[in-house]
């Protein structure tokens, strides 16, 4: 019965096959666009934080190397004990 209906109305269904096709097609599309627009914004998002590390690791760096210039030329700092568990550093913030 279904065969003999296709024959009989063919082009007909042809017809809407065409449609359903263009319209899973034209679907298709549009996901796609929506997913590369999500990956695009996705990348620049890793790059900025990419970047945010960078400069704070440079930030880092530098304050090291400034901290390390800090210290006395023996490398020590002088430190007393003025009761408990508590110390106080002479020398740490001094410039060379």
């Amino acid at each position: 019965m279904v065969r003999e209906f296709a024959r009989r109305h063919g082009p007909a269904l042809r017809g809407v096959a065409a449609i359903g096709g263009t319209l899973a097609t034209l679907a298709a599309v549009a996901v796609g666009a929506v997913l590369a627009v999500f990956f695009a914004a996705t990348v620049l998002v890793i790059a900025a934080m990419s970047s945010a590390l960078l400069y704070l690791a440079g930030l880092g760096a530098r304050a090291r190397r400034t901290a390390r210039a800090n210290l006395r030329e023996d490398g020590l700092i002088e430190a007393r004990r003025v009761g408990g568990h508590h110390w106080v550093a002479y020398g740490w913030n001094d410039r060379a």
